[in-house]
């Protein structure tokens, strides 16, 4: 009884973090707690969020997706070229940089994760400033800009395709049988390939989906921004890894709910819009999200070393 409550306490640890940090910037800045800035604040890492549910399948996995960044840039690029220079539908245009941006995941499913991400990472990213030319592509359609920018009632278009993402990816986790075999590939791969599980298949699979969440990420960026820039997801797989992490995906794989990635969502959220309402500096900003992402790694090693032993 004693380890079930100590157990649901750790799966609570971060919402607590979060409430914390609420709080806390509530007093720092009373404007954080305005509903104006929690409309900004979600609405702004909705992208971060569409984002961390393939990454999460992919560090259950016990890999990591370097190439988030670029395919965001990418698809940025390549969906605007096919609406602005090719004059393209732009439902078409969002389909076919959605495939192309899941290819791009297949891709990486190839090879040692690290090797094929970093290697892909540069690949798109370069080919994003030859298709571009280094210059913005602007010039969408009123229908398109409600995407990123519009409103259902209250609540902004890319938060509520951020919860409908999320309800799809915790879907798969919980009620697929291939969820299932991410945490066992995760878990141990070598007990996973004796049991049967085609471990090839189950990877194709899992970066194929970062790669669409990516894309689907990239795709509600332009929109909101309006303008596609070959620098659009440029850091962007570091703040993603960073939500993944902290809410308690486990770095080697095989542990991690999608409930708490949304909370390392939020976590991130706030920091970043909290920070910018105390007028902290970008530089610092840098810093304490990478102290945030090493406690968060640390804290995980510990947490398997005690299992370990």
């Amino acid at each position: 009884m004693k380890e079930k409550v100590v157990y649901q306490l750790k799966d609570k640890a971060i919402w607590v973090v979060f409430i914390f940090l609420f709080v806390a910037f509530t007093i720092a800045n009373t404007r954080f707690i305005t509903p104006n800035n929690i409309i900004t604040m979600v609405r702004q890492v909705s992208m971060y969020g569409i984002a961390s549910i393939g990454m999460t399948f992919v560090i259950l996995l016990g890999g990591i997706d370097l190439a988030t960044g670029s395919i965001i840039t990418f698809v940025n690029i390549i969906c605007a070229y096919f609406m602005v220079h090719s004059g393209m539908n732009m439902y078409v245009a969002i389909l076919l940089s959605l495939v192309l941006a899941t290819l791009i995941g297949a891709l990486n499913g190839f090879m040692p994760a690290l090797i094929a991400t970093v290697a892909t990472q540069t690949i798109f990213k370069g080919l994003a400033y030859i298709i571009s030319g280094g210059t913005p592509i602007n010039g969408f359609t009123v229908d398109f800009k409600i995407i990123g920018q519009g409103y259902i009632g209250p609540i902004p278009v890319p938060v509520i395709i951020m919860v409908i993402c999320f309800a799809l990816g915790s879907f798969i986790l919980n009620k697929t049988y291939f969820g299932r075999y991410f945490y066992a590939v995760g878990g141990n791969e070598e007990a996973a390939k004796l049991s049967g599980i085609r471990v090839g298949r189950v990877k194709y699979l899992v970066y194929s989906l970062s790669g669409l969440f990516a894309g689907l990420a990239g795709v509600v960026m332009l929109s909101r921004t309006n303008s596609a820039q070959a620098t659009a997801g440029d850091g962007y797989e570091f703040d993603v890894i960073t939500c993944v992490v902290l809410g308690g995906v486990s770095v080697t794989g095989g542990y991690g709910k999608l409930s708490n990635v949304v909370a390392g969502v939020l976590i991130i959220g706030a920091l970043t819009n909290g920070m910018v309402l105390m007028n902290v500096s970008s530089y610092v900003q840098l810093v304490v999200k990478g102290l945030v992402l090493a406690f968060a790694v640390g804290f995980d090693c510990i947490q398997k070393k005690r299992q370990t032993t």
